[in-house]
């Protein structure tokens, strides 16, 4: 059952004094932008598809409404179903304020006090609905540093404040910095704030003791499974600066963010083919609206691992391999979500093209003693939230998503010299598309799975082998290539 609170949206950076203008201009602060035009993934191709935006799409699918009333913020009578936008820039505009942006510690304490002003617009006096007060945090960029501070500062809210929060989504937050040529931003450097990004500078803001290498963690100030990060992975359409940002940044990030800094350690997170903003931006896209609202309104998680147990070699690798010389090769995993019939969005991908499959080093996954590890290093390929809300009458109870898998090595190195005799560069290990059907069995669930690329998927599938906690699904290739996805499944409750 779905469980509706009110969501406060927290808009990110406005670097100069015209983008501050146009950021206070607008009453949704960007929430309300839409767009119609998509890349078909990274080759390039643009088509058509209209997004009208995230407010308008919350409002016509969910039926929130804004906090709007007579030219006055938060006057109207506000609902569990309300989106109240946190204009923390309105105090940089000399029109409304004294022309000089909130630091973030000061946002963040503001956005505070327009959380307990929320509850009492909407609990009043009755003890009993403040006590289940509860809003979910939506931000963007620099406004997911603002929510941090407000969880994680123990000088900036109390215990009280930081219970009434239930969930955080967050779309490319720096939650690691930016580094720019892979440099982190200098904490000196104080021209147009940008000094906020810096890993000194957010340790004490973000309330850190000391001065830890990465401060992309939530130091057990709030839980981690209830914080959602999106992370773009389109560098080549971020247009800021005339461009100089995105080659600055990389073709691992956004075209602003990295995509190794736009995540917190521990917390579900999805990968999706958008820059940083504007047309092709994150937060106005359908992939980064369909992550927001299962994330906040859907009742399961599914989270897929693969275990490999098998990764073989070229014959020629090999034949080096068995006259004892030392090979050495790193892989590729690649990932791709889908809820079935959604043809015009993923949920997530992680793919090679886009800078952002996983990649392992096989002794991290094989020998993990030999790697310094304790354990074997599985990649995590996905974390998916899904509504059963949404399931059509023609499958019942039954959810059905796709999974397109493929693993790949990188040049192999024998003796420590790049190996080319018989390269074939970028070669598949393993390749193909998962059916997957969940339906409810009591407290379980039934999981059965097709594999598509050689079958159809309305067959029934196979079943998979239940242990523990987990779903095991063999996954094996005639080159020798053998693996176990391994997902588990978890109903949520709000």
């Amino acid at each position: 059952m779905n469980q509706f609170n009110p969501i406060i949206y927290v808009r990110g950076y406005a670097m100069t004094a015209s983008e501050i203008a146009d950021t206070v201009s607008m009453p949704y602060m960007g929430f309300n932008l839409g767009a119609t035009k998509v890349r078909q993934s990274w080759d390039g191709t643009v088509y058509k598809q209209v997004f009208e935006s995230p407010m308008m799409r919350l409002m016509k699918d969910y039926g929130y409404t804004d906090a709007f009333s007579d030219g006055a913020e938060v006057d109207r009578e506000i609902t569990q179903k309300t989106v109240v936008i946190y204009r923390y820039y309105d105090q940089a505009d000399r029109d409304f304020g004294e022309g000089k942006p909130l630091s973030i510690p000061a946002a963040a304490l503001q956005l505070g006090d327009l959380i307990l002003n929320i509850r009492d617009h909407l609990c009043g006096d009755d003890a009993a609905l403040r006590a289940e007060f509860r809003v979910n945090l939506v931000a963007h960029s620099m406004g997911g540093l603002a929510c941090r501070c407000l969880l994680q500062n123990g000088g900036i809210s109390t215990p009280a404040v930081r219970k009434m929060v239930d969930k955080v989504f967050t779309y490319a937050t720096p939650h690691n910095g930016i580094e720019m040529a892979g440099i982190n931003v200098p904490a000196f450097l104080g021209l147009w704030d940008i000094n906020n990004f810096n890993r000194a500078t957010m340790a004490e803001y973000l309330g850190f003791d000391g001065k830890p290498e990465r401060v992309d963690s939530l130091d057990g100030k709030f839980d981690p499974d209830r914080f959602f990060c999106l992370v773009g992975t389109n560098q080549q359409d971020y247009g800021a600066a005339r461009g100089v940002s995105k080659w600055l940044a990389g073709k691992m990030s956004d075209g602003l963010v990295a995509i190794e800094n736009a995540s917190i350690q521990g917390a579900p997170r999805a990968f999706v083919y958008r820059s940083h903003s504007g047309p092709y931006g994150i937060v106005n896209s359908e992939d980064g609206y369909q992550n927001l609202v299962r994330f906040l309104f859907g009742d399961v998680r599914v989270d897929g691992v693969m275990d490999v147990e098998s990764l073989p070699l070229p014959p020629s690798v090999e034949k080096a391999r068995k006259e004892g010389r030392r090979v050495r090769a790193s892989y590729y995993f690649e990932a791709t979500v889908s809820p079935r019939g959604a043809r015009s969005f993923r949920l997530t991908e992680r793919r090679k093209e886009t800078f952002s499959a996983v990649l392992r080093k096989f002794d991290e996954m094989m020998k993990p003693k030999k790697a310094g590890l304790n354990s074997a290093r599985s990649p995590m390929l996905f974390s998916t939230f899904l509504d059963s809300s949404k399931i059509t009458v023609e499958r019942g109870r039954t959810m059905v998503m796709t999974v397109e898998l493929a693993v790949s090595a990188t040049d192999y190195f024998v003796d420590g010299a790049l190996w080319t005799e018989h390269r074939v560069e970028g070669e598949y290990l393993y390749r193909d598309t998962l059916t997957l059907k969940m339906t409810p069995a009591g407290d379980s669930w039934n999981l059965r799975y097709v594999t598509t690329d050689e079958q159809w998927s309305e067959r029934g599938g196979s079943k998979a082998e239940l242990e523990g906690e987990s779903f095991l699904i063999p996954l094996s290739s005639k080159k020798g290539f053998s693996a176990q996805l391994r997902m588990t499944l978890q109903r949520r409750n709000g």
